[in-house]
């Protein structure tokens, strides 16, 4: 389930966990009182949440989910970089942290993670037979790999390209404008709105104007 109060986030969000093998999206929530009301009619093993939701903090609902017996796993994800609500999530199950903005393949890393995690402790049944075999199963939850990029392209520099992509919605970018927000050059702005379209994160279409060549628009997938 996705809880988050941005409408174009939480679609993205949404077409990504969709486009991971194994995963379904059983529903969508825009704030906590939502989350909270389709949390008690469905059958949910992950959330991504949102910790910063117009009707009070993604964590006040996980207490709340523990408090009501519930054991749901939870995927915080927030723009937040505050080490102390990190703890507070660990202390409360939360068992991954990820900073928006991220990308599908950072995404598609922890689910299979997760889904790896899982898969460990189904096989292993109600007790674990040794040491080694909890190892097995939290290093597969706890040690995410990390997200290979072609060679020339720094994940910060895709971050602030995907964060300014997302920004523009509906009305997209070209690579000037994108180079322009990021602060980088146009060639190198589209080297990394290619990328996004290359893995199917972001759309690209020519948008004439009255003169001159068609020029690209890449717009955010949501």
């Amino acid at each position: 389930m996705v809880v988050e109060d941005d409408p174009v986030a939480a679609d993205a969000h949404a077409l990504y966990v969709s486009r991971v093998p194994g995963f379904a999206v059983a529903g969508v929530a825009h704030s906590r009182a939502e989350a909270g009301r389709a949390l008690e009619r469905l059958e949910v093993d992950l959330v991504l949440l949102d910790l910063y939701l117009p009707d009070g903090h993604g964590l006040a609902l996980v207490r709340a989910l523990r408090a009501a017996g519930h054991t749901t796993d939870v995927f915080a994800v927030t723009s937040a970089r505050d080490l102390a609500v990190v703890r507070e999530g660990v202390s409360l199950g939360v068992v991954q942290h990820v900073l928006k903005p991220f990308t599908f393949p950072a995404l598609r890393e922890r689910l299979q993670r997760y889904a790896r995690f899982r898969e460990t402790i189904a096989c292993a049944g109600a007790e674990a037979r040794s040491q080694a075999e909890v190892d097995r199963a939290l290093a597969a939850l706890r040690a995410p790999g990390r997200v290979t990029l072609p060679k020339g392209l720094s994940p910060a520099t895709l971050e602030a390209v995907t964060s300014a992509l997302r920004a523009a919605a509906g009305e997209g970018l070209t690579a000037s404008a994108a180079a322009q927000r990021v602060g980088v050059n146009r060639i190198t702005a589209r080297r990394y709105l290619e990328y996004l379209a290359g893995t199917g994160q972001a759309e690209r279409a020519p948008r004439y104007g009255q003169v001159g060549r068609p020029e690209l628009h890449y717009r955010w997938r949501g």
